[in-house]
């Protein structure tokens, strides 16, 4: 399916918090992803990112604030609410370890058969096929165990296994930071040709600046569970950013300089 059949959904998330008993991982998230974009969310490790993604599809419960899919300009689309079986179809995620996140006793096939199932999908055959290739895999990885892949051949897996049910918002959890820096950029060229052609929105979560400006239009800035700011990748690049924490971080992300002895 091409971007210009595909009905694009955005997101808007408002003042999401998520408790774990006393402690808040959370703290009044809030942004705005438009149709067909990209967002990023950076911050160091325990900055509550990936919780707020958890807490977009459900698997983090929310204290209070609210998710709700927005449609693009004269779609008329009917919007899925939030915890349906049509919302978890239309928002998928893919996991920052690739290994974990597949079942280590089932056939390639057998994991990208699964959601059909789930969702009730008919010609499951021709859509794995065609989910494989659209990967960069062929037919002949479909009855291969994910112990008999490589890194990126997994994450290639697992972003098949997302894309199986034509989602509108891809959530992606650090989708390429335990691969090799080779294979990093392979995944996220895919993602952005991915983007392209299915006219999909991302939001997608990392600690690493360099990989979310590369991917991402806009993106937010946490730290401790809280929104520290939102910015332009563009503003980013130019070191036109507000807040000091921003500013560490991006300083952190240059890597090392040696010190003269």
């Amino acid at each position: 399916m091409n971007a210009a059949t595909h009905a694009s959904f955005g997101l808007e998330v408002k003042s999401v918090r998520v408790n774990y008993d006393q402690f808040v991982a959370v703290a009044d998230a809030s942004f705005y992803v438009q149709p067909g974009a990209s967002f990023g969310i950076v911050g160091e490790s325990g900055s509550g990112k990936s919780t707020v993604l958890r807490a977009i599809c459900g698997l983090a419960p929310m204290s209070s604030g609210s998710v709700q899919l927005v449609a693009s300009a004269g779609s008329g689309a009917t919007l899925p609410k939030p915890g349906s079986k049509a919302f978890r179809r239309a928002v998928q995620m893919v996991f920052q370890d690739p290994y974990g996140s597949l079942h280590p006793r089932q056939t390639v096939d057998r994991i990208l058969a699964e959601p059909l199932a789930i969702h009730n999908v008919t010609d499951a055959q021709a859509r794995i096929a065609r989910a494989l290739d659209e990967v960069g895999l062929g037919d002949g990885f479909r009855f291969r165990y994910p112990h008999q892949l490589s890194g990126g051949q997994r994450q290639r897996v697992a972003l098949a296994r997302a894309l199986i049910l034509e989602p509108q918002i891809l959530l992606l959890d650090e989708p390429t930071s335990a691969l090799d820096a080779s294979v990093q950029a392979e995944i996220l060229n895919l993602l952005e040709q991915l983007r392209a052609r299915r006219g999909l929105t991302f939001i997608m979560v990392s600690h690493d600046l360099g990989v979310v400006t590369h991917l991402c239009q806009r993106l937010m800035v946490m730290q401790r569970g809280q929104m520290v700011e939102v910015v332009d990748a563009a503003e980013l690049a130019q070191h036109r950013v507000t807040q000091d924490y921003t500013r560490r971080l991006m300083q952190a992300s240059s890597g090392f300089k040696r010190v003269p002895a």
